[in-house]
């Protein structure tokens, strides 16, 4: 399989509008070169019989069955808070009263 030459990296990179130098230019299509050699090796495995997949690790749920447990102490929950009053939040009033 040809490879990417150095005027086919300057294309992308002047449609890309990205300035590169030479070496980067040479190192780019090296590498974009050896990764297209890895993908044709790729596409000459007998896949056969082998299902598509988008993950390459399986996915798993992570969800948790919902069950009633106790909750944290109201003392607790109100420690940080900066002005509790009667057990409860206090926060600015949002609603203008009509």
């Amino acid at each position: 399989m040809a490879g990417i030459t150095p005027e086919e990296v300057r294309h992308v990179a002047r449609l890309a509008r990205l300035e590169l130098t030479d070496e980067e230019v040479e190192r780019y299509a090296r590498q974009l070169g050896d990764i297209l050699s890895a993908a044709a090796r790729l596409g000459e495995l007998d896949t056969e019989g082998v299902d598509p997949t988008f993950y390459p690790l399986p996915l798993q749920n992570v969800m948790r069955p919902d069950a009633v447990r106790p909750s944290m102490p109201r003392e607790k929950v109100l420690a940080n808070a900066p002005e509790p009053e009667q057990d409860m939040f206090r926060v600015p009033r949002i609603i203008e009263e009509g």
